[in-house]
């Protein structure tokens, strides 16, 4: 694809695994973006990185690629624990951020950070991409124009036990470093925690992203055979209810998607796993003709879309389309709630959640 003249210059910082398997793939492909610059604290990993991809410069130190004035914004990229931090230096240094979802771990974090936004006056998107996903663009229309009163949203994401075997056949292979910066606790050494983060925060932003915001949750939790099941009962602000399933990990195919029902027709929609670059199968029922509808979504590359939006706001003064501050933390929000009241099995008000996930 041609590149536009007009270009963001974009920084990643990070070149783990979500970088190399998403971010800077997805900066030299956008065709209204660059990779301009990569950062990270280990030379291996960065001068591997440098190599493949050819930014134009490259950095050890973060402050010194923020104090680059030819660079215009950045894609944090590391672990969850450094997402608000590394988020608020680049606001202060003037430049606009795609942070990786989730926004932070803890509440009072991430709302810390909305000021720094405003005050600021760039943009920060979080990285939800499944909202760039063709299929779900088609059922958030389908929502917003012609659905009416919705009745019931049901959605599930269920990580199976096969899904490595799967991605490392379609990823490129992923390079680590004895040398990269790891948070002081691991975080897979509390997998409730590590799960909700990783796949939690998907589910609920597809769910707030269609449903509109989630008032309350009464969330249950089984662990068995080293599975985790959450089924979650979402109360939205509309009226409508909700159920949701994270499981971890089914013993079946990767299973995903969700529906809806409303006045005006249904939405069944099929999500795959994102490193297959598939759009969703999203099919819409509409009363009024008494017929199907499913909108072909030939370009799945989520990642790549999702910069191309980011950079269409900055540049061209686009819509938000992405995930904002506010969904941000309202995703984060919503996973301590969920996890407050499994633990508590009590309904937890998302407005009276407190703490970290």
């Amino acid at each position: 694809m041609a590149k536009d003249e007009k270009r963001l210059r974009i920084g990643v910082l990070g070149c783990g695994p979500i970088a190399q398997a998403a971010h800077l793939e997805s900066c030299t492909k956008a065709r209204n973006a660059e990779l301009y610059a990569i950062c990270d604290v280990a030379d291996d990993l960065r001068h591997r990185m440098a190599a493949t991809f050819a930014p134009a410069r490259s950095f050890s130190d973060y402050r010194a690629m923020l104090d680059d004035p030819d660079l215009d914004a950045v894609i944090v990229a590391t672990s969850d624990a450094f997402h608000i931090e590394a988020a608020r230096l680049a606001l202060a240094a003037g430049k606009h951020v795609l942070c990786e979802k989730p926004l932070g771990v803890d509440i009072e974090e991430a709302e810390g950070l909305r000021e720094a936004v405003t005050a600021s006056g760039k943009l920060l998107q979080v990285g939800h991409m499944k909202r760039f996903d063709a299929g779900i663009e088609s059922a958030k229309a389908f929502v917003d124009n012609e659905m009416g009163d919705k009745l019931a949203y049901k959605g599930w994401y269920c990580d199976n036990t096969h899904r490595y075997a799967m991605t490392d056949a379609v990823q490129p292979l992923i390079v680590t470093s004895a040398s990269a910066r790891k948070p002081a606790v691991n975080p897979k050494a509390n997998l409730k925690r590590y799960y909700m983060l990783a796949h939690g925060c998907h589910l609920l932003d597809t769910a707030r992203h269609l449903g509109g915001p989630i008032e309350a949750v009464e969330a249950h939790l089984t662990q068995r055979f080293g599975a985790h099941c959450w089924l979650v009962t979402a109360h939205f602000a509309d009226g409508t209810i909700g159920h949701l399933d994270l499981t971890v990990a089914v013993r079946m195919d990767w299973h995903e998607g969700f529906q809806i029902y409303g006045e005006n027709g249904s939405v069944l929609a099929k999500t795959y796993n994102p490193w297959f670059y598939k759009s969703s199968e999203v099919d819409i029922f509409r009363e009024a003709d008494g017929g199907w509808h499913r909108t072909l979504g030939a370009d799945g590359h989520f990642y790549r879309r999702q910069v191309e939006a980011f950079a269409r706001v900055i540049l061209d003064g686009a819509p938000m389309v992405g995930a904002d501050i506010d969904d941000g933390i309202a995703s984060v929000r919503a996973m301590v709630a969920v996890a407050h009241s499994a633990e508590t099995g009590r309904l937890v008000r998302l407005a009276d959640a407190t703490g970290a996930v």
